[in-house]
């Protein structure tokens, strides 16, 4: 006889150079709706760019929250933001994870890119491998973005790493609105 499935609540990390990390944890979001679980959903990173997964999510409230709370993309194309913005804003959005995580209010809680704000220093990963631990026992944490450090990759439940094989870029082929942003 099997056993009976108890609940456990997994750090589940996609990382990678290719593309699919944030869509993954939306696939996780909308399949977690589906049976009526709350998820909260927090970037990290973008910020400042129009995305059409902020106007898709906010369709599945109120199951899902969603919250931007970074500051755009670090020292790339249009950020003009102090280092120590990028820094703050991460921190707090940290803080802002943790109430979530422990809240008691939510089955899911996305980390969207957070582990680009460790790999830029914007956090530190001791900081939020700490979540791992005060996470509640049936809630799952997900953390997306590239370069998951190995730390957190030890303490994962479930690591998958997107690899990039081709890509429309190289073909000369811009990213395509309600594909890739």
């Amino acid at each position: 006889m099997a056993e009976e499935s108890k609940e456990t609540g997994l750090v589940i990390v996609y990382t990678g150079n290719g593309k699919g990390k944030t869509t993954a944890a939306l696939g996780l979001c909308v399949r977690a709706v589906g049976y009526g679980h709350k998820v909260c959903m927090i970037q990290f990173i973008k910020g400042s760019w129009k995305y059409g997964e902020i106007d898709g999510i906010k369709r599945l409230a109120p199951e899902v929250e969603f919250h931007t709370l970074g500051k755009g993309f670090v020292g790339i194309v249009d950020d003009e933001l102090p280092f120590e913005e990028h820094q703050k804003a991460a921190k707090e959005s940290l803080d802002f994870a943790r109430g979530k995580l422990t809240s008691g209010n939510y089955n899911a809680i996305i980390l969207d890119e957070v582990n680009v704000a460790m790999q830029l220093g914007l956090l530190e990963v001791e900081d939020v491998l700490k979540l791992f631990d005060e996470k509640p026992d049936k809630v799952h944490l997900v953390l997306t973005g590239r370069g998951a450090s190995e730390e957190i990759i030890d303490k994962a439940d479930l690591v998958t790493e997107m690899t990039e094989i081709k890509h429309p870029y190289t073909q000369g082929i811009l990213a395509q609105k309600g594909i890739d942003f």
